[in-house]
């Protein structure tokens, strides 16, 4: 049963100083603080560099002296056993090298550096047979692990197999997850159940991930400090009632709650799909953090898939790629749209820029394209906003009449838009197909097209009723299965 959370609770306190500024010399004031930052750099660059001449080499010493006096108990721990164990170390193997092991992580994370404080009460396995980590980014999982008593850890199979330190994870009885096995995920949620039911006879068990590769490039630079301040905090146990334990999405998501509250952190829905669109993000030359979308929480939602919303990270690029912070602006979306800034167009940017600050960032376009423009843009829109550029209903639009609506819809008199014609034209003229075409693989028009429909609706109503002309019908002379029965009605005429 998914019993406990732990909070792993770390405080870095900086100190900042506040200069009151006369507006006359601002100048002279930019010139000291920029002296001033240059020599803190300088200072601070010193420091790390002298520390690290001295420290570095003391610490990594002794770290690799103690992972030699480890590593003989290690293997006497797992001697005999297979890599994937199916029954927990006991008897005097455990009762001898788990104590040392857990004095050796203590005396390791010391010889690094680390004061540690402890808060709370740790729970037994009994009590709590599920250990939870958090916030889980860096090698600071491990003290808490230390302080804990050596929990079972979830960790990639390829860990395991890292001379020397393969044989102090495994000494660990960790949980192994194999990135190629499909079914690994299944697996590991059996096994990690398995033992959370045994009535303590395996460790507890942490559902974080042992990353090394995170692990030895942060111990470098945590080597180079005079000492890093840790607070570890042990939150109460955490029991499921009866709704949650039908469904363990609700159990998770309360002990999540609990521990940012804890932390004084806010609570987001990224997952390993926001990864994969961060570093997507990168290769289009956009900022990593473009690619946070909560991909969870909006396909979910609005029904989209990967392959979508990655295909609209390709739009978003080409959009934003000329834009300072791969955000777009209203230029940016007006040169993408190649329509110029009005009243419209303004209108259509506002429900895409959801928190109004002006920009329009990944997730907005998202959320706008599937809100917005993709329910405008149906089979019938469509057909509709193609009867009306088509003013002498030829079954073809030509540049003219193009020009005429757009200069309407935007209220643009002197709209030039001959570039968007050549875009979706493939000749002198636009037939319904391509068209249709263009309009599927752009859906922002849509919204612009709807937009101009409601206030030409909003205008016939305002007049006085022997004012407003007939409503308008939808002629069939033009849709694509009647396309030549509209021609031949309209040479009879």
């Amino acid at each position: 049963m998914f019993n406990s959370s732990f909070g792993e609770h770390m405080n870095t306190k900086l100190s900042s100083s506040m200069f009151l500024v006369d507006s006359q010399n601002i100048k002279i004031l930019s010139i000291h603080l920029f002296h001033l930052f240059f020599f803190f750099c300088i200072n601070f660059g010193f420091q790390i560099f002298l520390l690290g001449i001295i420290l570095l080499p003391i610490r990594a010493l002794l770290v690799a002296l103690i992972v030699l006096l480890a590593w003989p108990f290690a293997a006497l721990s797992t001697a005999c056993c297979p890599e994937k164990l199916t029954h927990p170390i006991t008897g005097w193997r455990r009762k001898i090298t788990q104590p040392v092991l857990k004095f050796l992580g203590h005396a390791m994370f010391f010889s690094m550096g680390f004061i540690v404080t402890v808060k709370g009460k740790v729970a037994s396995p009994m009590e709590a047979p599920i250990f939870v980590a958090a916030p889980h980014s860096t090698f600071f999982d491990g003290i808490a692990c230390v302080v804990a008593g050596l929990p079972s850890m979830v960790s990639r199979n390829e860990n395991a197999q890292v001379p020397l330190i393969g044989r102090l994870l495994r000494a660990l009885q960790p949980v192994l997850v194999s990135r190629v096995d499909p079914d690994s995920r299944k697996n590991t949620i059996n096994e990690i159940v398995r033992r959370a039911t045994s009535g303590g006879q395996w460790p507890q068990v942490n559902t974080g991930d042992v990353r090394l590769d995170t692990f030895f490039q942060l111990c470098m630079l945590t080597f180079c400090q005079p000492f890093t301040k840790v607070e570890v905090e042990f939150m109460p146990v955490q029991v499921p009632n009866e709704e949650e334990k039908s469904d363990p999405v609700l159990f998770a998501g309360r002990v999540r709650n609990l521990m940012a509250e804890a932390l004084g952190i806010p609570v987001t829905d990224h997952t390993y799909e926001d990864c994969r669109l961060m570093i997507s993000a990168g290769q289009l030359t956009l900022p990593m953090e473009a690619g946070l979308v909560e991909f969870t929480k909006i396909s979910r939602k609005l029904k989209l898939d990967w392959d979508g919303i990655r295909k609209q990270l390709d739009e978003y690029a080409i959009i934003a790629s000329s834009s300072k912070g791969g955000r777009i602006g209203i230029e940016e979306f007006a040169e993408y749209l190649k329509l110029p800034v009005s009243d419209v167009l303004r209108q259509l940017f506002a429900l895409f820029d959801r928190n109004h600050d002006g920009s329009i960032d990944f997730r907005e376009y998202v959320i706008g394209l599937a809100v917005l423009c993709n329910p405008a843009n149906t089979e019938d829109i469509i057909q509709v906003a193609f009867k009306l550029f088509d003013v002498d209903e030829d079954g073809y639009i030509t540049e003219e009449e193009f020009t005429t609506i757009l200069q309407a819809a935007l209220g643009v008199p002197d709209l030039d838009v001959s570039g968007l014609f050549r875009e979706i034209a493939q000749g002198d003229s636009v037939s319904y197909e391509e068209f249709k075409s263009f309009a599927l693989k752009h859906p922002e028009y849509a919204k612009i097209f709807t937009t101009y429909l409601d206030l030409q609706t909003c205008h016939v109503f305002s007049l006085p009723n022997e004012a407003q002309p007939a409503p308008l019908v939808a002629s069939n002379k033009v849709s694509p299965e009647n396309r030549d029965e509209s021609t031949s009605d309209k040479k009879d005429d």
